[in-house]
C-alpha cells in the first residue's frame, strides 16, 4: 500500500448518459484527513461511491489500500457513512448497532466505544425515529467506527450538526488519522477547509486543485477557502473560454 490509502488514475464515470467524471486523477495520503470539497453537483459522491465500489465506473482504475476498489477483504476495512443515514427506523440506537457488529464480530465494549466517540451514549436506549436528522447521522458514523477500519470515506459527516457537535467530530477524525486511519471527508462547506490536512477542490467532475490550505490560499491570494475556490473557478472557465475561441 505504500504511503497512498487511494490512488486512482484516469477515471471515468457516466451516469445516465450523462458524464460525471472524465479522466480524474487523485491520491489520498495515508493517516490524514483529506477534504473533498465543492458544490452540489461537482461529482464528490459519485467519486465516493467509486472508492468503495458501490460505483460502476467507464474507465481509469481505482486503487484502495492496494487492492481494486470493491475487493471483497477491503469490506471489513473501509468505513462509509453515506449522506442519507444508513439506520433502522424502527430499532433503538444500541439495536442498530448490535446488528452490524453481530456481521463484524464486534464485542459491547465495542458498541459502547464507538457511542461515545460520536457523543451518541446517553441515546443509546432511544428509538431511531425519535432521533434528529444529525443524530442519525451520527448513529451512522458509530457504525462505520465499529470495525476499526483503515479507511473512512464521510460523505458530508457534518450535516445538520450544531457547531459544538462539528468541531467535537472533526477532533475525532484528527485522533483517528493520528492512529493511523485515513479519512477522506466531503463537504459543501468551505470553512471546513481548515479543519483537513489536504483539500481536493471538485468542480464538474474534475479536480481543480489537490494541495493544502496554506498552499492554496497562496497560490491565489486568497483571504479563505471560499476565495480560493471561486478564484479557481473563474481561473477553469477562462481557459475554458480561451479554448472556445481557439477553436
Amino acid at each position: 500500500m505504500g504511503n497512498s490509502a487511494i490512488e486512482i488514475a484516469g477515471l471515468r464515470v457516466v451516469r445516465g448518459g450523462t458524464r460525471v467524471i472524465e479522466s480524474l486523477d487523485l491520491t489520498v495520503p495515508v493517516g490524514q484527513v483529506v477534504g473533498l470539497l465543492g458544490p452540489s453537483g461537482s461529482g464528490k459522491t459519485t467519486l465516493m461511491r467509486a472508492i468503495v465500489g458501490a460505483q460502476i465506473v467507464d474507465g481509469g482504475s481505482v486503487t484502495v489500500l492496494g487492492l481494486p476498489a470493491g475487493s471483497a477483504p477491503l469490506r471489513r476495512r473501509i468505513g462509509y457513512v453515506t449522506q442519507s443515514p444508513s439506520v433502522y427506523g424502527d430499532l433503538t440506537v444500541t439495536e442498530n448497532l448490535r446488528y452490524a457488529a453481530a456481521i463484524l464480530g464486534v464485542g459491547a465494549d465495542g458498541i459502547r466505544t464507538a457511542l461515545t466517540e460520536v457523543d451518541l451514549l446517553d441515546h443509546a436506549d432511544q428509538a431511531i425515529g425519535t432521533l434528529s436528522g444529525g443524530e442519525r447521522a451520527r448513529v451512522s458514523l458509530a457504525i462505520a467506527l465499529l470495525g476499526r477500519p483503515d479507511l473512512l470515506v464521510l460523505d458530508e459527516p457534518t450535516v445538520g450538526l450544531d457547531p459544538v457537535l462539528r468541531r467535537d467530530l472533526w477532533n475525532l477524525f484528527h485522533r483517528l488519522a493520528s492512529a493511523g486511519v485515513s479519512l477522506l471527508v466531503s463537504s459543501h462547506v468551505m470553512d471546513e477547509a481548515a479543519r483537513c490536512d489536504r483539500l481536493v477542490l471538485l468542480r464538474g467532475g474534475a479536480v481543480l486543485s489537490d494541495t493544502t490550505l496554506d498552499e492554496l490560499l497562496a497560490r491565489t491570494g486568497a483571504p479563505d477557502a471560499e476565495g480560493a475556490f471561486l478564484a479557481l473557478v473563474d481561473e477553469a472557465a477562462a481557459r475554458d473560454a480561451a479554448r472556445g475561441a481557439v477553436a
